[in-house]
C-alpha cells in the first residue's frame, strides 16, 4: 500500500469543498489531475472513496473517515514543519549546555541574556558539572555544547577558546599575607589550605602547581562550592585558592585576593561540542554569543 502527500491533500480538500471542481482550484492543479490522483488512492485502498453521479460527488462513509484522519495528520505535519522552520531561523529551540559551575555564575548569565534579546525563543537548560563530566555530557549528546577547562587534546571533542582565568589566593580578613603583593607556592604551602572538591579542574591545576614545584598540598578543608569556599575563608579557617573572576568574590568585600607567582595557575576555559557533529541553528546562536 502507497499513497501520496498530494493524494492525502487531494482526498481531504475534494471532502471539505465537496466538489473536485473547487479542491482542484483550492490546490492550484487541473481537475483531471486531482481526479487521477483520488482515483489512485483509491485503487491503493481498495475501498470507494467518492460516490458519483451526474449531479456530482459525494463522500463514501469511507471517505469521510479517512479524510478526518488524513486531516489530523496534515496539521501534525504543517506543526512539526512550521517548528522546523522556526528553529531554522533562530525563532525557537532548546540547547542543552553543561558548564563548569564557576563560569556559570559568572559568563553565562550576561551570555544567556544578550542571547535572550537576540533571539528570545530560544531556551537553554544548564547543567552544571565539574570538568570531566562537562566533557562526558558532550561526548555522550547530553549536552549539544559545554564550557570547560581545557585540558589536552580530546579526539572526540572541538574546542573554542572563550577566555582565560588566573587563581588567586582568597585571604581571611586580617591576615598577614595581605602585606605582601604577590604570594608563592611554598608560602602557602605552609597554610591551611582551603581547596575545592578532588573531582574539579581547579584542585587539579592546584595540585599539578604544586608538584611541579617540588611541593605536596593537603588542605585543611575541602568545598565542593566556592560559596562555601569563601565561608569557611571568612571564618578565618583558611586561604582558598579561586578563579579571579568567581563572582563570589565580587559579594564577599571584606576578603582580599592576592596573585600567586607561579604561570602554571591560570586555566583557559573553551568552548565544548562534539567532532564532526552538526549544530542545532539555536546551538549555532549560542556559541556565537559565548564566543562574541
Amino acid at each position: 500500500m502507497s499513497y501520496s502527500l498530494r493524494q492525502i491533500r487531494a482526498l481531504t480538500m475534494a471532502v471539505e469543498t465537496g466538489s473536485f471542481g473547487r479542491a482542484a482550484a483550492r490546490l492550484h492543479v487541473s481537475q483531471p489531475a486531482l481526479t487521477l490522483q483520488i482515483r489512485a488512492l483509491e485503487e491503493s485502498l481498495g475501498v470507494a472513496l467518492f460516490d458519483r453521479s451526474a449531479r456530482g460527488v459525494r463522500p463514501t462513509l469511507a471517505g469521510q473517515a479517512l479524510a478526518l484522519s488524513f486531516q489530523r495528520i496534515l496539521d501534525e505535519l504543517e506543526t512539526v514543519v512550521t517548528g522546523a522552520r522556526e528553529q531554522a531561523q533562530r525563532r525557537s529551540g532548546v540547547v542543552h549546555l553543561a558548564v563548569l559551575p564557576s563560569v556559570a555564575a559568572n559568563l553565562l548569565p550576561g551570555a544567556l541574556a544578550r542571547l535572550r534579546a537576540a533571539h528570545p525563543g530560544i531556551r537553554v537548560m544548564v547543567r552544571d558539572a565539574v570538568a570531566r563530566r562537562v566533557a562526558a555530557l558532550v561526548k555522550a549528546g547530553e549536552a549539544e555544547l559545554g564550557i570547560g577547562h581545557a585540558a589536552g587534546p580530546e579526539p572526540e571533542l572541538e574546542e573554542t577558546p572563550l577566555f582565560e582565568d588566573s587563581l588567586v589566593a582568597v585571604l581571611p580578613p586580617g591576615h598577614a599575607f595581605a602585606a605582601t603583593a604577590n604570594l608563592t607556592l611554598p608560602a602557602l604551602a605552609a597554610a591551611p589550605l582551603v581547596l575545592t572538591d578532588p573531582e574539579s579542574s581547579l584542585r587539579a591545576l592546584v595540585e599539578q602547581a604544586f608538584a611541579a614545584a617540588g611541593l605536596s598540598v593537603r588542605p585543611a578543608y575541602e568545598a565542593t562550592y566556592m560559596s562555601t569556599a569563601v565561608a569557611l575563608v571568612r571564618a578565618g579557617l583558611g586561604i582558598a585558592v579561586l578563579p579571579a573572576t568567581a563572582v563570589e568574590l565580587r559579594v564577599a568585600p571584606l576578603l582580599e585576593t592576592r596573585p600567586i607567582d607561579t604561570p602554571l595557575l591560570r586555566r583557559r576555559i573553551v568552548l565544548l561540542r562534539r567532532r564532526g557533529a552538526s549544530l542545532s541553528p539555536a546551538a549555532e546562536a549560542l556559541a556565537e554569543v559565548l564566543a562574541g
